[in-house]
């Protein structure tokens, strides 16, 4: 069901107003500063982005010196311009596309947009002329993300620059703040040339629009200030308009609308072009589909009244028409008119206490610095090194930062409450492990190995008898749970490095000393139990003695054998002196 708002903006209620203090432009693929034939100042994009190669359009296909520019990104899923130190509120954020044929290969690449996390469009490119999307929203955090992702292979996503700008709360309030404004058109009929900055102090671009068959174009000779209520359309918007040629003749509009029905978002501006005469009448009513829309309306001389109609689905089969009424002396006219769709519902992005932990680890290691925009969404295009559950607010659920060149110490990113993988094996991380990482309820599998941790396990970690946990190749690291800084007995230490486990070594050594020293004992035995045998025999045949006497000696033999198993090898050389 469409919703309508009808403005009639006087002159005595209009004051002057000055945009929000966001006005950024970047000049993608360039390093310089410099400032446009609109005044607009530009900066280059090095400060908001760290990857991707700079690209310049051939000098045979040079448009200006902003589209001449461009910024190309040959990996990762996607690749995002962050823009920080916003307040939140409304913006207008505006991209814009050059191929120009910078590679030669007179092959424009098609690839996705995308802005804090929600998808924007997918953008087509073409081998001659530019294009530029505009969106215009709420912010939800203090900064914007821009990101093309790759989505055909060897078709890579570039852009050539990058604006955004800040508008007023009331501007484009009349609709649910939840969702943003995807501009399909924005048109100043009868005007000569394109209006934007400094003529509209928000850097709308207003595309002229001439008159068609049936039409013409006239002027203005009102006198305006800068306006202060509805949308601000500038000044200079209101001072062309087209009409029809005869008092009984309707204007159709010309509303692009695609072929799919989409819910939109619809601006229509009109003013008086002159002061009537008290005879002279102007009065008209929109129509869609050949059916009356909206009240008849008369435009006012030096104000502007504004139709908005919002939340009414629309197709190419759509048609709008400006029909005159009855009683109007004058055909009716239009100055100007925005057209958007609206898009979905806007996400509020990753968790924020993942977003928090994801910070602290970007900020101990540079080489994670790359990345940026939001961690998880919109889905696919997550972070290459992580894993998100598909919650509406997704959740990290893992790291996977092996071999990923990292060193110095863990940062604390216990936040990351919901991590159930942490994978940082293969790198130059030392000091000792943090007990944090034994807090995480979920956590599965960890995996430090190949390192340089020092100290001991965290009793954090010791207690979790699920957790896969791999610490190989730390050196340096207590995996005993004794001191790393005791001395006498062997400690067990983690495999690897040049410090290896001492105690199987030394095991080895003990365990084959033990096993020859007892067998050269049993020799000497023998020997001398036969020896002492044939002594006794003897002794035996010449005094008749007693068996008992051999027994004897044989208990005192096996005595001192015991006793050399307890004293170790002082007592062995004591016996064999004894023999």
């Amino acid at each position: 069901m469409a919703s309508f708002h009808f403005l009639l903006v006087l002159t005595l209620c209009i004051f002057s107003v000055s945009a929000d203090d966001v006005f950024v432009s970047i000049d993608c693929g360039s390093s310089d500063m410099h400032t446009d034939e609109n005044l607009i100042p530009w900066n280059g994009d090095d400060l908001y982005i760290n990857n991707g190669v700079n690209q310049m359009v051939p000098p045979a296909n040079s448009i200006s010196r902003v589209m001449d520019t461009l910024r190309v990104f040959m990996n990762r899923k996607k690749n995002c311009y962050s823009i920080r130190n916003f307040r939140s509120g409304r913006v207008l954020v505006r991209a814009s596309f050059y191929y120009g044929n910078y590679d030669k290969k007179s092959s424009p690449p098609t690839f996705d947009l995308q802005f804090d996390g929600n998808n924007w469009v997918t953008v087509q490119t073409s081998s001659t002329g530019y294009i530029y999307y505009e969106a215009i929203y709420v912010m939800k955090q203090d900064y914007i993300s821009v990101c093309v992702a790759q989505t055909q292979p060897n078709q890579f996503p570039f852009i050539s620059a990058l604006e955004v700008r800040g508008l007023d709360s009331y501007m484009y309030s009349y609709f649910d703040e939840n969702y943003p404004l995807f501009l399909v058109k924005r048109v100043a009929y009868g005007a000569n040339a394109t209006v934007r900055y400094i003529d509209d102090i928000y850097d709308r671009i207003w595309t002229p629009a001439t008159a068609g068959k049936g039409l013409i174009e006239v002027k203005s000779d009102a006198i305006f200030s800068a306006p202060g209520l509805g949308d601000n359309p500038p000044p200079a918007v209101l001072l062309s308009a087209v009409t029809a040629i005869s008092p009984s003749e309707s204007i159709l509009l010309n509303m692009g609308f695609p072929p799919v029905e989409v819910p939109v978002y619809i601006n229509w501006y009109f003013s008086e072009v002159t002061q009537l005469e008290a005879n002279q009448t102007r009065s008209f009513m929109l129509y869609k589909d050949g059916q009356p829309f909206y009240q008849a309306l008369s435009p006012p001389y030096g104000n502007f009244t504004e139709i908005i109609s919002r939340n009414y689905t629309v197709s190419s089969n759509t048609t709008f028409s400006l029909v005159p009424t009855n009683d109007s002396t004058l055909p009716p006219l239009i100055n100007a008119m925005e057209v958007f769709l609206i898009g979905d519902a806007l996400t509020d992005g990753t968790n924020s206490k993942d977003v928090k932990g994801l910070v602290s680890l970007q900020n101990a290691f540079k080489d994670l610095q790359d990345w940026s925009g939001d961690p998880c969404l919109p889905v696919p295009y997550t972070w290459d090194w992580i894993n998100c559950s598909n919650d509406a607010t997704p959740r990290v659920t893992a790291l996977y930062l092996g071999s990923f060149n990292l060193s110095g110490t863990l940062p604390d990113f216990s936040s990351m409450d919901a991590l159930e993988t942490i994978d940082l094996h293969n790198n130059s991380l030392y000091g000792t492990i943090p007990d944090f990482l034994g807090t995480f309820p979920d956590l599965k599998e960890l995996n430090l190995a190949d390192n340089q941790f020092t100290g001991s396990i965290p009793a954090s970690l010791a207690k979790k008898n699920d957790l896969k946990f791999e610490v190989t190749d730390n050196p340096d690291l207590c995996t005993s749970g004794k001191s790393c800084q005791s001395s006498g007995n062997p400690t067990m230490r983690s495999s690897g490095g040049k410090k290896k486990n001492k105690l199987p070594v030394i095991l080895g050594t003990t365990i084959s000393i033990f096993v020859v020293f007892w067998a050269i004992v049993g020799v000497f035995v023998i020997l001398q139990h036969r020896r002492k045998t044939v002594a006794i025999a003897a002794l035996s045949e010449q005094h008749g003695g007693a068996q008992t006497n051999v027994f004897k000696v044989n208990m005192e033999e096996q005595v001192n054998v015991d006793q050399t198993n307890r004293q170790g090898h002082a007592n062995v050389h004591q016996d064999r002196d004894l023999y």
